[in-house]
């Protein structure tokens, strides 16, 4: 079976992760990354809540990597966001990586936000 590259239509995919980083766009993040269609920045973190808020009215989820394995993000958080429209998913941060990938191949209004391994 043949395989057709992906079209992400312009928009900035999550091109691969190690130990510590992530490559977007060619680009590589060393420690936390807030990845969206335009393109990639660091991020803060958990605590860095503004960056998260906002995305608000640019996108409608948010897939929240949490590491090498699936946590619960803080409560306070996920309210936050989704008092604002965006709703979170919460997964390990490969996972969300791909997620997003697929999702913003589709040409939802996605973004993730993802710790580092």
């Amino acid at each position: 079976m043949a395989m057709k590259p992906t079209d992400f239509d312009g928009a900035v995919p999550v091109d691969g992760y190690g130990p510590g980083f992530f490559r977007v766009g060619g680009k590589v993040i060393q420690g936390p990354v807030l990845v969206e269609q335009g393109g990639a920045q660091p991020w803060g973190g958990l605590e860095d809540r503004a960056a998260l808020l906002a995305l608000s009215g640019r996108i409608d989820v948010l897939f929240l990597g949490m590491g090498a394995e699936i946590a619960h993000p803080p409560a306070d958080l996920v309210d936050a966001l989704e008092a604002v429209g965006v709703m979170v998913e919460a997964m390990a941060s490969p996972t969300a990586a791909r997620t997003y990938n697929v999702t913003l191949s589709e040409g939802r209004r996605v973004a993730c936000a993802l710790l580092p391994l």
